[in-house]
């Protein structure tokens, strides 16, 4: 599967050189989850007093690792997470839960902490139940092998259809101390808001309690992972977590216990830098996109109706389909904007493709000219602009075009 497949067009030409975070250690191996001989757990150690955050799916049918984290959330420390790629643990009843219980044991005495402080994601195929004794001696001799570099392990290790390794990094200052912040994500398909499918994990060694880094999150979350879609299908196990080392305390950093901290400015403005270029990476890897595309709405009643039409356009798989095509068939969004159930009137609405206006007031725009518009529509980033004409408020969202390859990769992916 995946890892098989031809890297995305739409990958990032470098990848980012992710530095150390004091305080984080990881390994990886292969326990057998699904395939023989492929990397497939990621075990990391985080030193004692690390604080700890976490965004999950509202999906109704969760996974047992997204209850169990939901579950040790509240304690706020945490000091090992395992993830796993090939199978979700999801929808497999007392034996996913039973699983999950004996997966943290195993890293809890590999570690040498507490159960609740084992945090645990599991990313893959729904319905089959995950075999925890294969994590028996795995995640003891992984756990003698725990390094602070390269990151490119732990975010190759937790790939499923990804195509590309998904790293982002960046710093900020706290009361003048320097801070770091690094993060790792996976996700291409089964992708929507809710958040979307997907596992990520973000690590600083800023020192700021765990209520402080809740709301940090929960904000930052609203506009990068939250504004991705692919094909408008939540996942049951999408898991976003935040972990703060504290590591940054020796350096003279401020312990943070607010999150409406004026000395957070900085922090706060770096790690929504590092959520949201995970979520555009996630949109760059749509299962088999060909295009990235960034949907913007104007001039809607409230941002909450503008996100629905924005998404209501990104779901699409009629646009998504004509920008596949690369076909600029405004006629689609009409209809997108249309069924979404927000306030819009016909009469009112504009329509653009990378700023070129093609319809104004209901109808085609006079000076619409189709070739220039074509030629727009042969990039690999395609911006469509819509306002609704009918009050302050915008939105953006991001998503891919629909292809031939997406229903090939989700046709045969038990197989």
């Amino acid at each position: 599967m995946a890892h098989d497949a031809p890297v995305s067009p739409l990958a990032p030409k470098s990848v980012p050189d992710v530095g150390p975070i004091e305080g984080v250690r990881f390994a990886t191996a292969a326990a057998g989850i699904r395939y023989s001989g492929r990397t497939d757990v990621l075990l990391l150690a985080l030193d004692e007093g690390t604080t700890v955050a976490g965004v999950f799916t509202k999906s109704k049918c969760p996974s047992a690792p997204v209850e169990w984290c939901r579950d040790n959330l509240p304690h706020g420390l945490a000091r090992g997470l395992v993830v796993n790629s090939g199978n979700a643990n999801a929808f497999t009843g007392q034996k996913g839960r039973e699983a999950t219980a004996l997966t943290a044991a195993i890293a809890a005495k590999a570690l040498g902490c507490a159960e609740s402080e084992i945090f645990l994601a599991s990313t893959g195929v729904i319905g089959e139940p995950l075999d925890a004794t294969k994590y028996e001696g795995v995640l003891d001799e992984t756990a003698g092998r725990l390094a602070p570099l390269p990151w490119i392990d732990p975010a190759r290790a937790i790939m499923t259809t990804d195509t590309f390794p998904k790293l982002a990094t960046a710093t900020a200052t706290i009361d003048g101390v320097p801070v770091t912040i690094a993060g790792i994500a996976k996700g291409a398909g089964m992708i929507a808001p809710d958040m979307a499918t997907m596992l990520s994990f973000v690590f600083t060694d800023a020192a700021i309690a765990a209520p402080a880094l809740q709301a940090l999150l929960s904000r930052g979350v609203t506009d990068s992972f939250n504004a991705v879609t692919i094909d408008g299908d939540t996942s049951t196990s999408d898991t976003l977590m935040l972990f703060a080392t504290g590591a940054a305390e020796k350096r003279g950093a401020p312990r943070i216990t607010e999150a409406t901290d004026r000395r957070l400015a900085s922090f706060r403005k770096a790690l929504t830098a590092v959520l949201a270029d995970l979520a555009e990476q996630v949109a760059r890897d749509g299962e088999g996109a060909r295009k990235l595309v960034k949907i913007e709405v104007t001039g809607a009643t409230s941002k909450r109706s503008a996100r629905r039409i924005a998404m209501s356009i990104a779901n699409s798989p009629l646009v998504k389909t004509a920008v596949a095509g690369e076909d600029a068939n405004w006629g689609r969004i009409v209809m997108a904007v249309g069924k979404a159930g927000e306030p819009a009137e016909r009469d009112r609405l504009s329509i653009s493709f990378g700023g070129i206006r093609v319809a104004h007031e209901g109808a085609r725009d006079p000076s619409y000219d189709e070739a220039q518009v074509s030629a727009y529509m042969k990039n690999d980033v395609i911006d469509i602009q819509v306002d609704i004409g009918l009050g302050g408020s915008s939105d953006r969202v991001m998503t891919c075009d629909l292809t031939k390859e997406y229903v090939a990769i989700n046709g045969d992916y038990r197989s």
